[in-house]
């Protein structure tokens, strides 16, 4: 948990100075005693709140190590109060990276990389592994164009440098992370960083060298105008497990994916990854092998691929011994020809001069009520067996997918998200905020903010395609 704070704390006679480390000032002093630093009442703070004890020893030694890289957001206090830990920084208007959509622009995509490659490489040579790395972890000062690290997920340190078998297991999740900012238009750098996710590179240093060749080849890519996607835990959950993809199938061919898995830690987000990694896998294989593209050969690569990525998730199901499965709407799009396929309640919408119109079919118990007349439309949004699905991705194997065409049109957006959103948002508001806001990333941004206020109960994913 992370939470803004300040020290005016008037139940104590004395104040700390942030600057010095003094803590006998008296409350009442505009400036500190020992250093003369002036006291700022509006001074704030980032704290964050950690509960697994576990962890508590490694964070307490990396603050000990009062790191002074450019890279590092260090903690000015860090203290165990009750049965938590909490971190302190002095907090300059920092934005979280948790809360920018993708994608970012190729170049500060690698600059980005390289920077955290270089500071993995500083950490490991003073002994600081981390057990994951994630945006949680991220701070951009905008004024500076500068990502920090910020409150890490430290594992151990060690007395000495990090061992050799022990440095590429922060680059996984920098690769995940970096190709998850990458546009859907730069297969190159995608396959790149999925090569990291994998294993490929044994250190930040060979990371690093990687990322230097990049630059060159990947100059001048502009990102696809209009495109963006954004996944957030929601407000009451601990474990996000959504999903989002996209990738370039030939050069006018593009594949969005949104999933939402169920099932519960080590299943729900494992069956929601399979499903959205698969489905990208193999439409991209059966693109390669043909010449021509129809509406015919999309929507039939459409429903191999679909159903490929549903007896995957069922075959991974099967291996675990668990009941994993997943939601999952993929939207197809070459010119203005545009294939929506669903399975579960994961949506998809086509928003044209602003309105917005339902292209996918809920598969829900209280869709189906719906139907028959049983209940209004706005009543299923509040009844106590919505969360009940008659058709999964994952459950039974060759699922029924409904495909649906879609004629476009200039100016047309597409917007998938999981019920997160839909459940939280009434379509009016949807709509509202698709025509307030004319930058995807900043609109996907605010329809994650509006999810919240409308509670937050479940994981938010959404992704908007501009034609």
């Amino acid at each position: 948990m992370f939470y803004l704070v300040s020290d005016d704390r008037s139940d104590q006679p004395t104040r700390k100075c942030w600057d010095c480390g003094h803590e006998d000032s008296p409350r009442g002093s505009s400036v500190c005693v020992s250093c003369g630093s002036a006291f700022d009442s509006q001074t704030q703070f980032l704290m964050s709140v950690r509960w697994n004890a576990a962890g508590f020893d490694a964070y307490a030694r990396f603050f000990q190590k009062k790191f002074k890289h450019p890279g590092i957001l260090h903690p000015d206090d860090v203290f165990v109060h009750g049965n938590v830990l909490c971190s302190v920084v002095r907090y300059r208007g920092e934005a979280l990276l948790l809360d920018e959509a993708s994608p970012l622009d190729p170049e500060q995509v690698l600059h980005m990389g390289q920077r955290f490659a270089g500071l993995l490489a500083y950490l490991h040579h003073n002994g600081v592994s981390m057990s994951r790395l994630t945006r949680a972890n991220m701070l951009i000062r905008r004024e500076e164009g500068r990502m920090l690290l910020f409150d890490p997920d430290v594992e151990q340190v060690y007395d000495g440098p990090v061992p050799d078998g022990r440095r590429s297991v922060e680059l996984r999740d920098l690769g995940e992370m970096l190709r998850r900012f990458t546009p859907v238009n730069a297969n190159r750098l995608r396959d790149f960083f999925a090569m990291a996710e994998e294993g490929a590179f044994a250190n930040p240093l060979e990371l690093g060298r990687g990322i230097e060749e990049l630059f060159d080849e990947l100059n001048g890519l502009v990102p696809m105008p209009g495109v963006a996607a954004i996944t957030d835990v929601g407000l009451a959950r601990i474990l996000n497990e959504d999903n989002w993809g996209w990738i370039q199938l030939r050069e006018d061919v593009f594949l969005y994916v949104v999933a939402d898995g169920m099932g519960g830690h080590d299943s729900g987000e494992v069956a929601s990854e399979v499903a959205t990694n698969t489905l990208c896998r193999v439409a991209r294989e059966r693109f390669a092998k043909i010449q021509n593209v129809t509406a015919e050969t999309m929507e039939n690569i459409l429903d191999e691929a679909f159903q490929e990525a549903n007896n995957t998730v069922k075959s991974t199901a099967e291996a675990r011994g668990n009941d994993m499965g997943t939601t999952l709407v993929a939207f197809l799009m070459s010119g203005n020809v545009g294939l929506m396929a669903n399975v579960g309640d994961s949506r998809g919408y086509l928003f044209r001069e602003g309105e917005l119109h339902a292209v996918s079919k809920d598969h829900s118990l209280v869709s189906k009520m719906v139907e028959q007349g049983r209940i209004t439309a706005e009543e299923a949004r509040t009844h106590p067996h919505s969360n009940i699905l008659l058709r999964t991705v994952g459950t039974e194997r060759n699922v029924e997918i409904d495909i649906f065409q879609v004629e476009l049109q200039p100016g047309d957006r597409i917007l998938m998200n999981s019920d997160g959103l839909w459940g939280e948002v009434e379509d009016k508001q949807i709509t509202e905020l698709l025509s307030q806001y004319e930058d995807p990333r900043i609109c996907a941004r605010e329809l994650v903010r509006a999810a919240h206020h409308g509670g937050g109960k479940d994981n938010v994913t959404l992704m908007i395609v501009g034609v």
